[in-house]
């Protein structure tokens, strides 16, 4: 196929993203690894800064570095970003938040824009590990004027794929810590295939929605915020 400058490319990389397929030219193939999430890295200042379009490194056993793309900015930047249109308000008591973690950039200013615009408070991360973190540091606070953390922490939305610790990981860390009872996950995810959905019911999501669909991600939510 064509490419830029009517260079030749002979090799397409299919991907599935938020209910789409995708194919990317590419000058070649080195080679297909698979690499656990927690084997992978949160990428240092340098390569987040800008528009730069990398969420994860991890380092091979040759020494060579791998870098993840974020695949999710690379598709906003050629489709544009999605309509926030007919975003619900949701009614929570002042003290009530939501946390969120995700590492794509364009997922969180997304998340963000729609808790916005439902004039929802937040918290956020930008990988399982510092949520995990974040999420234990919540639940040792002390809290005063009788709350609980059941009732503050209203929701939890995760991303599936993240480095250092993926979703799946992180949601059964939380439904396994008594201290997170009663508090909902959300999974928010690009794969949207049926096999990653029960994957998310496998470690106990309450609900599965799939990225850049910002009315749907609202109407979701909004029932266990207003808890």
């Amino acid at each position: 196929a064509p490419g830029a400058a009517g260079r030749q490319y002979d090799s397409m990389i299919v991907t599935e993203f938020n209910k789409s397929t995708q194919a990317f030219l590419v000058d070649s193939v080195d080679r297909i690894i698979r690499i656990d999430w927690e084997k992978m890295r949160a990428p240092d200042a340098m390569m987040t800064s800008g528009q730069a379009m990398i969420t994860a490194v991890s380092e091979l056993e040759d020494g060579k570095l791998v870098s993840i793309l974020d695949v999710e900015q690379i598709l906003a930047s050629v489709v544009g970003e999605p309509r926030m249109a007919d975003i619900p308000r949701a009614t929570m008591t002042p003290e009530g938040f939501a946390f969120f973690v995700d590492d794509s950039l364009v997922a969180r200013k997304e998340i963000t824009q729609v808790l916005d615009k439902m004039g929802v408070k937040y918290h956020q991360a930008t990988n399982g590990r510092e949520a995990w973190n974040k999420l234990q540091a919540f639940a040792s606070r002390p809290w005063q004027n009788g709350e609980t953390l059941h009732d503050t922490l209203k929701l939890i939305l995760v991303d599936a794929e993240m480095p250092e610790m993926d979703g799946y990981v992180l949601t059964r860390h939380i439904k396994s810590d008594k201290r997170f009872d009663g508090i909902p996950v959300v999974m928010h995810s690009s794969l949207s295939s049926n096999a990653n959905r029960a994957m998310g019911s496998s470690v106990g999501v309450d609900a599965y929605v799939a990225k850049f669909e910002p009315t749907l991600l609202a109407e979701t939510m909004l029932p266990f915020l207003q808890r």
